[in-house]
């Protein structure tokens, strides 16, 4: 892959600035644009406090809370300060293996909040949901927390346990989980089979080192199985390391074919990425699958596909995670991670959303992709944003691919075919949200349940069913745990009750790719997807196919949010 980049060096800026500032600052006839003058303005301040405030204040401690709330009221909440310890703990983040949960994190409407658990780590086996807020780690508030400090604060020894209360959407009440900490291993391609007799499916969960080569391997066997299409799954895929994600699309698209770009107003500091190698799949149809957690380098790659005409999108809005981080070293060992350009598809449309834009969204602890019924559940603020607003495309500015189709701008990837997500009736939201005062506890219990029943039964058949039997044992055990829901809210639930088991049995039986198979075969999304790729032989035939299913199946409005989609995008 080709990448391109320059990067200014932060010290000769500032020698610079010291160089010339002297007469620079004598020049200025304005006090407030003189920054000699609020300098000592600044530090009469800090002395007044440090000698005459209520409570004693040090000087350093003064300084720090300063940079820190500089940088606050930037309205980034990915520009913080790190001391040395913070940023080894990101260092350590990046390596792909670490002691921890297993969650990614971002900072959403100023709180800590999860993307998405990572399949078969500790937080997916407690029981933590994408879109749980995290209010509390070892009975320390996370109220004010960077990313970078909740990071610091989740990780530990490989077997050590850590207290984490969440806030969930339609729970009144904090959660509390304990959660004993593993060496996490990032795994990108956790399922991988054929769907039909032609269509194939790829779960890409994180782009890690060695993305590009896990997508290059499990296309070429499905390739090998006689697949014809494939299903490209980015939902709850919070992005990683940029070059994976290039290289990815480098897997799909003509040498010379951009990927991205990236734009600074610091001269020398704006990237390109073009791919490097020619399509290795040429005249394969791919429906990508996206949701408003699929974020970062995942939209780079949708953006990339959708706009070279390469990909038919399908689902919901993604995130809209589109700026880039810098890191700059400061004395002492510390570090400034600071936003420096933003990311824009081949089009010209920026994936950044802007920020104070967005809306929570629930997914079942099952791992199947589901919606609140009751859209009033939502909640304002920068992040993942599941309305169906998000995904219409009134009022957002229209860019063009290359054969001329339409694409909107306006923050994340809109989909070419919105398919609203899989939602839970009635009964089973109420029998959830009554699992919740027991934190993780019904979720230990599910999970050890399921890998004794997997252990006892070694002539399970693959498409077994959860029995009525099974499911009294279950509540059986249940009460015995402590989780005291009662027998009628019980069955209310079943349903979900007997999803549930299913896929963690199948998960402990045949492991995690028996898993995905259950979830997708009740899936919408890709049901849609199968169906358009089994009547369309060639790329140009599902863009046309899709213009049509869209045409036919238009994304439902939100009236309540309709009129203000210039001000929302």
């Amino acid at each position: 892959m080709r990448i391109k980049r320059s990067l200014a060096a932060p010290a000769a800026v500032v020698l610079a600035a010291l160089a010339t500032g002297g007469w620079l600052l004598q020049q200025s006839g304005s006090q407030d644009k003189n920054v000699y003058v609020q300098a000592r303005l600044f530090d009469e301040v800090l002395h007044e406090v440090t000698d005459h405030f209520v409570e004693a204040k040090q000087p350093a401690q003064l300084y720090r809370m300063a940079i820190d709330g500089m940088l606050q009221e930037m309205g980034d909440p990915h520009t913080v300060f790190m001391d040395a310890k913070e940023y080894e703990n990101l260092r350590v983040q990046t390596q792909g293996e670490y002691g921890g949960l297993g969650i990614q994190i971002l900072k959403t409407n100023g709180v800590i909040t999860v993307v998405a658990p990572l399949p078969g780590t500790p937080a997916e086996k407690a029981g933590v949901q994408a879109g749980d807020q995290i209010v509390e780690v070892n009975g320390e508030s996370t109220k004010g927390w960077s990313e970078d400090q909740a990071v610091a604060k989740l990780r530990g020894p490989k077997g050590s346990v850590v207290d984490v209360k969440m806030q969930r959407s339609g729970v009144p009440a904090p959660i509390p989980f304990r959660i004993t900490r593993e060496e996490i291993h990032v795994r990108s391609v956790p399922a991988a089979y054929m769907l039909s007799n032609h269509v194939g499916y790829v779960d890409l969960s994180v782009f890690s080192e060695g993305s590009t080569d896990e997508m290059r391997q499990a296309l070429d066997s499905l390739r090998a199985a006689g697949m014809k299409g494939v299903v490209l799954d980015l939902r709850y895929n919070p992005g990683g390391l940029l070059d994976q994600g290039v290289g990815v699309a480098e897997l799909f698209l003509k040498r010379g074919q951009a990927v991205s770009e990236t734009r600074s107003r610091v001269a020398g500091q704006s990237s390109s990425y073009r791919a490097e190698a020619n399509d290795r799949y040429p005249g394969m149809p791919i429906v990508v699958l996206v949701n408003p957690y699929t974020a970062s380098a995942s939209e780079i790659l949708a953006g990339a596909l959708q706009d070279h005409d390469r990909a038919l999108v399908l689902g919901q809005t993604s995130y809209g995670k589109g700026s880039v981080q810098t890191l700059y070293p400061l004395q002492g060992g510390n570090w400034l991670k600071m936003t420096t350009a933003r990311w824009f598809t081949p089009s010209g449309r920026s994936i950044q959303k802007p920020y104070g834009i967005g809306r929570d969204t629930i997914q079942a602890a099952d791992g199947r992709r589901f919606a609140p019924n009751d859209s009033a559940d939502a909640q304002d603020g920068e992040g993942p944003d599941s309305s169906a607003a998000a995904s219409t495309k009134a009022g957002k500015p229209v860019y063009q691919t290359d054969s001329g189709r339409k694409v909107y701008g306006g923050g994340g990837i809109v989909p070419d075919v919105f398919v609203s997500p899989d939602t839970l009736s009635t009964a089973e939201r109420t029998f959830i949200q009554s699992l919740q005062q027991y934190g993780s506890r019904y979720f230990d219990t599910r999970f050890q349940y399921a890998v004794d029943y997997a252990r006892e039964h070694p002539a399970l058949p693959r498409d077994f069913t959860v029995t009525p039997d099974m499911l009294g044992a279950f509540y059986g055990v249940l009460q015995q745990r402590g989780v005291k829901v009662s027998r009628p809210a019980f069955d209310a639930g079943a349903g979900w009750v007997a999803r549930d088991l299913a896929l963690w049995i199948a998960r402990d039986k045949w492991g995690e790719q028996a898993r995905f198979q259950r979830i997708n075969a009740e899936d919408s999304a890709v049901k849609t997807a199968v169906d358009l790729l089994q009547r369309s032989p060639t790329p140009q035939a599902l863009m046309g196919n899709g213009e049509r299913f869209a045409a036919a199946h238009p994304a439902p409005r939100d009236t309540r949010t309709a009129a203000n989609d210039d001000d929302r995008n």
